[in-house]
C-alpha cells in the first residue's frame, strides 16, 4: 500500500492534504484542526483571525504589481464526514486516516478519505504559503461544521471578509463550475418509547442489513441506491403483519447527510410462527437482492438468533412507528425543470435510533425551491404527527440562486477555454454549499464553486482523482493571475 502522497503532484497540495489526514476532524470535533490551521497562518506571519465559533480567516497581501486586483476569498470547510465499514476498527476522534495511492486515485483504508473538503483546504494552504504565485489580495476562509448543520457559515459575522469574489473549493467534478446549490432542512421525529414485558412463547432474532454503498445524500440521491432503514422497515412491516413479530429495538444510519448503509433490529417471534418468519426473511432477501442487483450487488440481509431482550415495544406503539417509517418519503421527489439530470427536491431517511425513552428518526430534506422544501416538510409533519410523533424541523439553510451574469464565472470560463481548449460546464448542484449562507451575509460577493474530481463522498468508497487535482490547481493559479482590476 503506497501511502507516500507527498510524492504526487502538485506536491504542495498533497503534502498539506497528507498532514490533514493525520489530524482527526469529524464534524463538531474540530478543535485540533482549528488550532493547526491557526498556527499555520501565524507561522507564515500572516494576519490570522479565529471567530467565536472556530471559523478562521487568514489574509495574504497582494504580490507586487497585483495590488489593484479585486480581492479573492477562498473558502473550504475543515470538518469531514466520519463513515467506516462495519469491520474497520477506527476512532475518528483519535485515529489518523489511512490514505493510500491506488493507480489514478487516492483512497482510504475502510473509512471516508476526507478529500471532501480536505483537498480544498490543502489548496488554500498552498496559496497562503506559496512564494511564486502571482495574485491580488487573498483571504482564506476556513469554516467549521459544514457537514452537520453548516453552523460555521451561519455564525459568520458581517464585516470580517473584505474581498469581492468568493471561490468555494467544495465541488467534486473537475471541469465543472457551480453557480447554484440546493437549500436544506433537518427533519426530526421523536416517538416516546412505550414498552411491555416480554411475553412467553417467543423467540428472539437479530435482523441485520449491511454492505450497501451509501454515499452523499444529495449528489448520489438519484442513483437508486438502497437505503438500509427502508429495506429494514419494509421487512419489519411484512413480518409484523404476517407472523406476529414484535419489535424490541431498531437502529440504522448515523449521519443525516449520508445515505444509510447499515441497519439492524432485535425482534421476537411467536414460536408457533417461527417457521413462517424464517421463510419470509429468506423470500424477502431474494426479492430485494434481485430488485437492487445492479445498484447494490453486495447487499447482505442476515438473520441470526439473539439473546432475549429486557422488554418489547407496546403493540400499538410498534404499529405506529413501523407504519410511519415505512411510509416516510425518501429519495428523489422531483427533478429540475429544464436542466436534465439535476434533482430539484429530495429527502434522505438518514437515522433511526432506539433510546431508553424514545425512538428518534432523522431526515435531511433538500430543494432548490423553497416552497417545495416547505411542502415536503409539511407532508412529513402530517405523516409523523398522525403516527403520534413529536415533529421539529431545524437547521434550515437557503439555496444559492444561480447568477448567469457573474463576472468571475465569465472570467474563469475564458481562462479554462484558453488553457484546455474547451468550455467549462456551468452547473448547479443538488447539495448544500455554504455559498448560499455566506451570500446572505455578504450579498455583494460574486461567487462560484469548483474543485477536483471526487467520487463517493460521505462513504468509505470516497476517492479523489490524482490527475484532476493537478488540473484543479493549475486552473486555480491561472484564475488568480486573471482576476479583474478594481474599478
Amino acid at each position: 500500500m503506497n501511502t507516500k502522497l507527498e510524492t504526487l503532484t502538485p506536491s504542495g497540495i498533497w503534502k498539506n492534504f497528507k498532514s490533514l489526514t493525520q489530524i482527526p476532524r469529524p464534524s463538531k470535533k474540530e478543535a485540533r484542526i482549528i488550532e493547526y490551521i491557526k498556527k499555520f497562518g501565524e507561522n507564515l506571519r500572516l494576519e490570522t483571525h479565529v471567530d467565536r465559533v472556530g471559523n478562521i480567516v487568514i489574509r495574504k497581501p497582494a504580490t507586487p504589481g497585483m495590488e489593484n486586483r479585486k480581492g479573492v476569498i477562498f473558502q473550504s470547510h475543515l470538518d469531514m464526514v466520519p463513515q467506516k465499514n462495519s469491520d474497520k476498527k477506527h476512532d475518528f476522534e483519535k485515529d489518523p486516516i489511512e490514505a493510500y495511492i491506488d493507480g489514478e486515485w487516492v483512497k482510504a483504508n475502510g473509512t471516508t478519505l476526507g478529500a471532501d473538503n480536505g483537498i480544498g483546504v490543502a489548496a488554500m494552504m498552498s496559496v497562503l504559503e506559496s512564494k511564486d504565485l502571482s495574485h491580488g489580495p487573498v483571504e482564506a476562509l476556513f469554516t467549521i461544521d459544514e457537514e452537520t448543520g453548516m453552523t460555521g457559515a451561519f455564525a459568520l459575522e458581517p464585516g470580517i471578509l473584505k474581498g469581492d469574489i468568493l471561490l468555494n473549493l467544495d465541488s467534486e467534478d473537475e471541469g465543472e463550475l457551480y453557480i447554484g446549490c440546493a437549500g436544506g432542512m433537518d427533519g426530526n421525529f421523536e416517538f416516546d418509547y412505550l414498552a411491555d414485558k416480554i411475553p412467553s412463547g417467543y423467540k428472539p432474532y437479530l435482523i441485520k442489513i449491511s454492505r450497501l454503498k451509501g454515499g452523499h445524500s444529495g449528489i448520489d440521491i438519484n442513483l437508486g441506491r438502497g437505503n438500509s432503514n427502508l429495506i429494514l422497515f419494509r421487512l419489519l412491516w411484512r413480518a409484523e403483519n404476517t407472523s406476529g413479530m414484535r419489535l424490541c429495538m431498531v437502529e440504522g444510519g448515523n449521519m443525516r447527510n449520508a445515505i444509510p448503509r447499515e441497519a439492524h433490529a432485535v425482534v421476537i417471534v411467536p414460536e408457533r410462527n417461527e417457521k413462517a418468519f424464517l421463510e419470509l426473511v429468506k423470500e424477502y432477501t431474494s426479492v430485494v437482492s434481485k430488485e437492487l442487483a445492479f445498484t447494490e450487488p453486495d447487499l447482505k440481509i442476515e438473520l441470526s438468533k439473539a439473546e432475549m431482550p429486557a422488554n418489547v415495544m407496546q403493540t400499538d406503539f410498534q404499529k405506529r412507528l413501523i407504519a410511519a417509517v415505512y411510509s416516510c418519503p425518501n429519495g428523489t421527489i422531483r427533478m429540475t425543470d429544464g436542466i436534465p439530470g439535476l434533482v430539484e427536491t429530495s429527502t434522505n431517511l438518514a437515522i433511526v435510533k432506539t433510546n431508553p425513552a424514545s425512538v428518534n428518526i432523522s431526515c435531511l430534506l433538500r430543494s432548490s425551491v423553497d416552497s417545495a422544501k416547505e411542502n415536503l416538510a409539511n407532508t412529513m409533519r402530517a405523516l409523523f404527527e398522525m403516527a403520534g410523533a413529536k415533529v421539529t424541523f431545524t437547521g434550515s439553510y437557503p439555496g444559492w440562486k444561480p447568477n448567469m451574469d457573474s463576472a468571475i464565472m465569465k472570467t474563469m470560463d475564458a481562462v479554462y477555454q484558453k488553457k484546455y481548449g474547451k468550455k467549462l460546464e456551468i452547473k448547479a448542484i443538488h447539495a448544500g454549499l455554504e455559498c448560499g449562507i455566506i451570500g446572505g451575509v455578504y450579498p455583494n460577493l460574486d461567487m462560484v464553486s469548483f474543485g477536483p474530481t471526487i467520487r463517493h463522498p460521505h462513504s468509505p468508497d470516497e476517492k479523489v482523482h490524482v490527475a484532476s487535482v493537478q488540473k484543479f490547481w493549475d486552473f486555480l493559479v491561472d484564475t488568480l493571475q486573471n482576476i479583474p482590476v478594481k474599478k
